[in-house]
């Protein structure tokens, strides 16, 4: 890798990003070579690589409890906040979701939370469809989300997928 002063300045915000993540109790960071970052999420395993020279900007900033958290921006956008133990995002847009009902920012425990609502309503009798739906279209925009920032979700999208199936046979 050549060193150039930009270059330099994306190690250093590489390795801030590092320092901060060893700092907290529920990430891991793991630099697989001097190109890209790997972090972790100790509670659900997950995790997104990135290359290092993808960073613009990391911003350390206080939440409204005093707690500290990261702000990792991108060069194509894309945003993820680093906390004492999650990685946080924003969601997507998905048609017929009012995303002002939803947080600014999402985790994605809050997939397997969202799966959980929906097998709570369709075990509820009688089902109420609508609420399925739109507990669908928010488990989307998570999931999507999530992608978009370079999560994995196969194993969250099959479990939905499966959930949809038992549905329709049911119905």
């Amino acid at each position: 890798m050549s060193y150039t002063p930009d270059t330099s300045n994306k190690q250093v915000q590489a390795l801030q990003i590092k320092d901060f993540v060893s700092r907290s109790h529920g990430l891991r960071s793991r630099m697989s070579d001097s190109e890209s970052l790997q972090i972790q999420q100790s509670g659900d395993g997950k995790s997104i690589t990135f290359p290092i020279n993808e960073l613009e900007e990391v911003i350390e900033r206080v939440d409204s409890e005093g707690q500290t958290f990261l702000q990792v921006n991108f060069q194509s956008g894309k945003k993820i906040l680093l906390t004492a133990s999650l990685i946080g995002f924003k969601p997507v847009p998905s048609r017929g979701l009012d995303l002002s009902k939803l947080p600014k920012v999402v985790t994605t425990p809050d997939l397997v939370s969202v799966v959980e609502a929906v097998e709570d309503s369709l075990s509820t009798t009688p089902v109420v469809d609508d609420e399925v739906e739109v507990l669908k279209r928010v488990f989307d925009s998570v999931l999507r989300g999530a992608e978009a920032v370079g999560f994995d979700t196969k194993a969250e999208r099959l479990w939905m997928q499966g959930l949809s199936r038992n549905t329709k046979a049911n119905a």
